[in-house]
């Protein structure tokens, strides 16, 4: 076969393995454009599921524990991912925390607080105005749909995050408490003491402690952020101010 023979059999080859390597190149530019886009999802996404895992391993070794002591047998760990006892420990926080982000997000339409970057500026407490919020007829062409079209679907749009918040809160407090009611039962037979109804365990100190425990660190944890961030800085943060910004400076991200 002779070189112009051999050229031309090879050429396509060739061709083929620089396309397969520019599609690889784009593939991993957008797989790389898709992990900078979305960092503190997937990075708090992992970090909760990591810290799930090391929950579910802790809790059955304590309550594996809290069984030797009374004597009964132990529990597998998938039997105890399936158990109330696990879920009433998960669910407690989790309706903690989007308690939090309901009562910050709802407060700080009214609540100001002089100098801290969590806050609205001092004189824009209330809903503000529709040329404010680029509502109605103040939408852009890149606006959401819904904010420019008035009526039902731009007042529940307008309140969404807040409403959705308000929302899962209600769901994981109500799992909450019926994982709890199911453990603080299995722990009244386990002491061979009678046990209670739903609505009785609502009223009971068990609920109530189990609630307002994690509520007050939640609460106390925003307020510090509020206060403390009018006085401290991290550089390069969008929850602080800049480095150099005086502390009465109001509404201002770095």
């Amino acid at each position: 076969m002779n070189a112009a023979a051999r050229s031309a059999r090879d050429t396509p080859a060739k061709d083929d393995g620089d396309t397969a390597s520019r599609h690889g190149t784009r593939r991993f530019r957008r797989f790389r454009r898709f992990l900078r886009d979305n960092g503190i999802s997937l990075g708090f996404g992992i970090a909760f599921l990591l810290a799930l895992a090391g929950q579910a391993v802790a809790g059955c070794a304590e309550f594996n524990n809290e069984l030797a002591t009374d004597g009964l047998a132990q529990v597998g760990f998938l039997d105890y991912l399936a158990s109330s006892d696990f879920a009433v420990d998960v669910t407690e926080n989790w309706q903690s925390e989007y308690l939090q982000f309901f009562l910050y997000i709802f407060a700080t339409v009214w609540l100001l607080q002089r100098g801290s970057p969590e806050s609205k500026e001092m004189d824009k407490a209330g809903p503000e105005s529709d040329e404010e919020q680029r509502m109605g007829e103040h939408a852009g062409p890149h606006s959401p749909r819904w904010a420019g079209i008035g009526g039902v679907r731009q007042a529940v749009f307008s309140r969404s995050l807040g409403l959705v918040m308000a929302g899962l809160f209600l769901l994981s407090w109500l799992a909450q408490s019926v994982a709890g009611v199911a453990a603080y039962n299995e722990e009244q037979l386990r002491q061979l003491q009678a046990p209670i109804g739903w609505p009785q365990y609502l009223l009971s100190a068990e609920f109530w402690s189990r609630s307002l425990q994690n509520w007050q660190s939640e609460l106390l944890a925003v307020a510090s952020m509020a206060i403390l961030s009018v006085y401290l800085r991290q550089r390069g943060s969008p929850e602080s101010k800049p480095v150099g910004t005086p502390h009465g400076s109001t509404n201002v991200e770095g």
